[in-house]
């Protein structure tokens, strides 16, 4: 029986299509592998680059500090007694002089008035003196005694007027009455406080430096405080220590600024700027600094033959448009 035309034209395209994929995978499936292994490598990805210039730039050292007053001094009692007035409200600006608490007189203004009255009569008596010794009544001796008299009388003349003085407890300098304790009817002892005076003008902006950045700060150097409230105070450094402290290896900063109407307190929060020269920086985007293996801050820039070096570097000031950045040295 002979097969049909169609079934033999069927059968020798599929024996033609099996002989195609056996020889192919036979001798042309390598082919695609050798390809993948020999095919060039793809080039390195592409990275952009810009050129900082190098620029002269001041430095200024920012501290971390607060307001505190100049002066803080608890005015104590000389003498003892009741305090019958207190004339100066608590929280309030004072004078120099002015009076805190005022202790009852008692018997001072007597005692007073009789080293007064004990004074003019020595000195009755001394004038007599003199003239009996004139006349020949009274010798030197006798005249010298009456003056060591006399000199005793004025002496407790003035005892009894300083004790007196001493009921009126008062101000040693401008300020603020910061903080009253006692009150009326309260007896003190000599020693014991009327109350806290502290002077806000000038006004102290304190901090403590690293040790990097001390001996760039000189007395009587300009300065400038930034308070949380966004105000500005402008002074100038009155202290740098010369004394590291043990713990923090830190050195205690003052800076005194004007505060004429006491409106600023002590105890605020405030960043400080010192002005310490100029010198090169570039100014970098924050995003470009990364830490190398020893944990050091720093910027990688390209350099010569394709390839990246890294330079650790110091910051010296934030800005809205980057940082400002020494240790590189150049265009990079």
């Amino acid at each position: 029986m002979r097969m049909k035309a169609q079934y033999l034209f069927v059968i020798i395209v599929v024996a033609v299509v099996a002989l195609y994929f056996i020889i192919r995978s036979l001798f042309g499936g390598a082919e695609p592998k050798a390809e993948a292994k020999t095919a060039p490598v793809s080039a390195l990805p592409s990275v952009q680059a810009k050129l900082i210039p190098e620029t002269i730039r001041p430095y200024d050292i920012v501290v971390r500090g607060r307001t505190e007053s100049a002066r803080t001094v608890i005015v104590r009692s000389e003498t003892a007694g009741v305090v019958a007035q207190a004339p100066t409200r608590e929280g309030s600006a004072v004078k120099a002089g002015d009076v805190l608490c005022r202790l009852a007189v008692d018997a001072r203004q007597a005692s007073l008035d009789q080293a007064k009255a004990s004074f003019r009569s020595m000195q009755l008596q001394q004038q007599a003196n003199v003239e009996l010794a004139a006349k020949g009544y009274r010798s030197q001796t006798q005249v010298l005694d009456g003056q060591s008299k006399l000199d005793a009388a004025q002496a407790g003349v003035r005892q009894a007027e300083i004790a007196l003085a001493q009921v009126n407890i008062r101000a040693p300098f401008a300020g603020v009455f910061d903080h009253r304790d006692a009150e009326i009817g309260t007896y003190l002892s000599p020693g014991q406080p009327c109350g806290t005076m502290i002077e806000l003008n000038p006004l102290l902006v304190v901090g403590d430096v690293p040790e990097t950045s001390a001996a760039k700060l000189k007395v009587g150097a300009p300065a400038k405080a930034k308070l949380l409230s966004g105000q500005m105070l402008s002074g100038r450094i009155r202290y740098v220590a010369q004394d590291a402290d043990p713990q923090t290896r830190t050195y205690h900063l003052e800076v005194a600024v004007p505060n004429p109407k006491l409106d600023i307190r002590s105890g605020l929060s405030a960043e400080v700027s010192i002005g310490a020269g100029s010198g090169p920086a570039h100014l970098v985007p924050v995003s470009s600094l990364v830490l190398d293996s020893a944990g050091r801050q720093g910027v990688r820039y390209a350099v010569d033959g394709d390839r990246v070096a890294f330079s650790p570097v110091t910051i010296v000031e934030e800005t809205p448009q980057g940082v400002w950045v020494t240790g590189l040295h150049g265009p990079i």
